[in-house]
């Protein structure tokens, strides 16, 4: 046997399907809980509705809000579409349209990115393709020839590795000075949190500081060999909920830890929820039928590499650009950097016309919300967006050729606060590209 065909036939050999059908279940659940919490704390009125200006993403400024009430039933859509996930009724169809409208959601605003959004589009173009409404569905129920017991291995760990990245980017993220020998940022959250249940008094001082980082950093980059390791998954496991719950209970962290904890079920044993229930009949709708062989398994795991291939090499395109990543920002996002910093900024715009002299001091809350200027104000790409924003503004208001200029300063990590941008640039005449961005300056004090 050929190295290939045993690469294919270790793939494509079948596991236990229940595994599966509980990931789709959870997941389904916890985008429930996700998408009702956008009614339940009045976000989609706070960021669909009242902001009058969006940061697009680049290449992506033709999303755009429905109309009121367009995005609530946009949300409304979404709830529909998780109970559907979650009981597996047109499985396929469900989670294709409930990725498309997540996606189309929180790709309107790019202050209203995190990390976990990320994860879920990834997992909704994820399970598109997998065979995870096998068993306990009503897809099953209803037709016999999406029914089975199994699934190919292959299913398992496309999803372990899809939570496996998370992880161990989320290390490879922490590698950095501040985070190792400084302990930032750290220092800066741990004291806020001295009403934490038993070890509150002491988060205070700075030794908690730097065993909080360490611990972080080895938990992120050892976490998935220990899930994947039979004599230490179990224990693993439990590591992985006590550190979910209490980075939940310290930090603001939404839905993130709740799915980790959740997707990180997918590294048991595939039989393990049929083990729980000590017997497998609560898991069946129906006589099990043996699953098709795949027509074409070799373009499978052609599809499969190519996904992955492009995820490891995304968290490291920040390597194109001079200057740290957080400060710079050119790179930073959709890699994983799992709060790894603490930065805030403050932003103010100059408008000069050439031909008369004139000027204008323009605050950005005359644009904003409160909370976009929060956002934009550390974020080079947003002060951009809004310089080009506001000299349209002022063309439109009669001001020939105008030029906008801003002082903008940002402090990283505890550091001095320092000019973030060029203040001689006119970046109304600067556009937007993937290209370094020259008019920001470097990150110059310890």
């Amino acid at each position: 046997m050929t190295a290939t065909s045993r690469i294919l036939d270790r793939a494509f050999r079948p596991v236990d399907a229940a595994s599966g059908a509980v990931f789709r279940i959870v997941f389904g659940i916890l985008m429930l809980i996700a998408t009702l919490r956008f009614f339940a704390h009045g976000w989609i009125s706070e960021y669909y509705e009242m902001p009058s200006h969006f940061f697009s993403y680049f290449g992506l400024d033709w999303i755009k809000p429905w109309p009121a009430p367009g995005m609530d039933v946009h949300f409304a859509v979404m709830a529909v579409l998780a109970v559907m996930i979650t009981v597996g009724l047109w499985y396929r169809a469900s989670v294709v349209l409930f990725g498309v409208l997540f996606a189309y959601a929180h790709l309107i605003d790019q202050t209203n990115y995190l990390n976990h959004y990320y994860l879920v589009i990834c997992l909704c173009a994820l399970m598109a393709v997998l065979p995870l409404h096998a068993t306990c569905s009503l897809d099953a129920r209803r037709n016999a020839s999406v029914r089975h017991g199994t699934m190919p291995t292959w299913v398992l760990w496309a999803l372990r590795a899809q939570i496996g990245l998370v992880y161990v980017f989320g290390g490879i993220a922490k590698l950095k000075y501040d985070w190792v020998v400084e302990a930032m940022p750290l220092k800066i959250w741990l004291p806020g949190q001295t009403d934490f249940p038993v070890i509150g008094p002491w988060l205070a001082q700075e030794w908690m500081a730097y065993a909080f980082s360490w611990a972080g950093l080895a938990f992120d980059l050892s976490i998935v060999p220990l899930l994947l390791w039979s004599r230490t998954r179990r224990h693993a496991y439990f590591l992985v909920i006590g550190f979910h719950l209490v980075t939940a209970r310290m930090f603001t962290l939404g839905m993130f830890p709740w799915i980790m904890m959740a997707s990180s079920l997918i590294f048991l044993p595939p039989s393990w929820p049929r083990r729980l229930v000590a017997t497998s009949r609560p898991l069946r709708c129906g006589p099990d039928n043996a699953p098709k062989p795949s027509r074409h398994p070799r373009l499978i795991l052609i599809a499969l590499g190519v996904y992955f291939a492009f995820h490891v090499v995304m968290p490291f395109r920040h390597w194109l650009y001079p200057g740290d990543v957080c400060w710079t920002e050119q790179g930073f996002r959709f890699s994983w950097n799992v709060m790894v910093m603490e930065k805030a900024g403050s932003v103010g715009f100059r408008v000069l016309e050439p031909s008369t002299g004139r000027k204008w001091s323009v605050p950005p809350t005359e644009y904003l919300t409160r909370y976009q200027t929060k956002m934009m104000s550390t974020q080079p790409d947003h002060i951009l967006q809004l310089a080009h924003l506001i000299a349209d503004d002022f063309r439109d208001r009669g001001v020939r050729d105008p030029e906008v200029r801003v002082d903008a300063f940002a402090s990283l990590n505890g550091r001095p606060r320092q000019r973030l941008i060029d203040p001689s640039v006119d970046l109304a005449r600067e556009t937007d590209s993937l290209a370094p961005r020259a008019w920001i300056l470097p990150r110059s004090t310890p």
